[in-house]
């Protein structure tokens, strides 16, 4: 965990610090937004950056923005001081911490920020295996190549891999190579010196510097621009890059871990990948399983995130009733662990009495009511076999023709409404049912709740 600290606030910023190197913290310190934005575009780095209040919270935070660099910014001032922590809020600081420092309220803040980015909860055989081969790579220096769908959890694992290697003391940098527009990712990856592009104002260290001597990852690397892989293939080769700009070459020290979810080596047949850069990113290739093929797992992380989302919203940890656990180990997850821990969060802010229970899981593209209704059906797991032995030996166009039907009724006709709680365009929804009136099944009409031919 590195941490920035701005500002002077009469001494007690750097109590804070204290606190900070006490509960495991690197400590850096600087007076000012400038020297913050130098220390940040030098490569010095930080996880975390706390802001004295007074100071101009909100053109740092553009700065940031506009320079790309996502660290979170925590604002710090003398007492409570309601009116400045909720500007500082809006300015774009994500916490406000009143000074003199609490050991307890420093050490949470610290926490939060970094809060299980390594840590790995799990019970099935099939993620077991998998972090067996994970612990027996992560010593090494070697390339690896975490592969999944999208929500598996790769950031994660990647985490876990730096937290057990020899580089686990230094820094562990990533970059989403899907979020950043490809005339941008060069500068991102490799830097840039001053006045080398319209709007590189001064000089910026790129991530595979600031990674050096520590690990980079490369997240989402299949949707790097194929001109851009060159350039990655010999900075991964000759372990040097060459700033956007520079006249030299610089020598960097990095353990490179890449994530995709898609199959590279289709990827390569089609020419979007190239063959040599898979393979030198390719030396241990660990395949995180999808939520579905690891069941055993959704226990443990419904029962992690409800604790999670419990605490965060300062409620007592909620249980989960056997009825919505039926409900939850039910469903498909395409969106996998993110999925479940965003059913959770909203779980515990729809549950009632202190509990979590099926009338509170309001799963993705489907109506609160409607899973009202399957968890009601499905109460007695051990007598009907649940919903999921109901939709076995059905076509996936018979199940959502049933799906959308059934929240077209809960919206009474209302198309909108629909497409919304279904995750779809209107103009599919429409398709859809103008396909179903032609095959001669009733549709509901708007305003209407009970379907009617239409």
């Amino acid at each position: 965990m590195r941490l920035l600290i701005v500002g002077t606030l009469d001494g007690h910023i750097a109590t804070a610090g204290k606190l900070a190197l006490e509960s495991g913290a690197k400590v850096a310190h600087v007076d000012n937004i400038d020297a913050a934005l130098t220390a940040l575009r030098s490569g010095q780095g930080a996880d975390m950056v706390m802001v004295e209040v007074n100071l101009d919270i909100g053109a740092f935070c553009r700065s940031l923005k506009s320079e790309r660099i996502s660290i979170p910014v925590v604002a710090c001032g003398i007492g409570p001081e309601p009116a400045a922590a909720a500007d500082a809020i809006r300015a774009g600081a994500q916490e406000y911490v009143p000074l003199p420092p609490d050991a307890e309220l420093i050490a949470a803040v610290l926490s939060a920020v970094s809060e299980e980015t390594s840590t790995l909860v799990f019970r099935d055989p099939a993620t077991s295996a998998v972090l067996r081969l994970a612990e027996q790579v992560a010593p090494s220096d070697a390339s690896v190549l975490i592969t999944g769908e999208s929500g598996t959890g790769k950031e994660v694992m990647a985490r876990f891999l730096h937290s057990k290697s020899k580089r686990a003391n230094q820094s562990f940098i990533s970059v989403n190579c899907a979020a950043i527009p490809e005339n941008l990712l060069e500068s991102e990856l490799f830097g840039h010196e001053k006045g080398s592009f319209t709007g590189a104002v001064t000089r910026r260290i790129g991530k595979f510097e600031e990674a050096s001597g520590g690990t980079l990852l490369l997240d989402e690397i299949s949707e790097m621009h194929p001109r851009l892989q060159a350039k990655l293939l010999r900075a991964i080769q000759e372990r040097e890059i060459d700033r956007v700009g520079g006249s030299q070459p610089i020598k960097v020290n990095i353990r490179l871990i890449a994530t995709s979810n898609r199959d590279l080596e289709e990827e390569v047949r089609n020419g979007n990948f190239r063959e040599d850069l898979y393979f030198r990113l390719n030396v241990v290739n660990i395949q995180l399983p999808a939520l579905r093929e690891r069941p055993q797992d959704i226990p443990i992380l419904t029962q992690h995130f409800a604790a999670k989302y419990s605490e965060a919203n300062g409620v007592p940890t909620m249980a989960v009733t056997p009825q919505a656990m039926e409900v939850l180990k039910a469903h498909h997850w395409r969106g996998n662990v993110r999925e479940l821990e965003n059913t959770m969060h909203r779980a515990v802010l729809l549950a009632q009495d202190g509990r979590i229970g099926p009338e509170a899981i309001m799963l993705t593209g489907q109506s609160l009511n409607r899973h009202q209704q399957v968890a009601e059906a499905g109460a007695d797991a051990g007598e009907n076999g649940g919903e999921a032995k109901q939709l076995v030996g059905r076509t996936v166009a018979d199940v959502e023709k049933d799906l959308i039907l059934d929240t077209l009724e809960h919206c009474l006709g209302n198309r909108t409404h629909a497409a919304n709680i279904l995750g779809i365009s209107i103009r599919t929804l429409r398709n859809k049912l103008k396909q179903y009136s032609q095959d001669g099944v009733p549709v509901p009409l708007p305003g209407e709740g009970e379907r009617t031919t239409a």
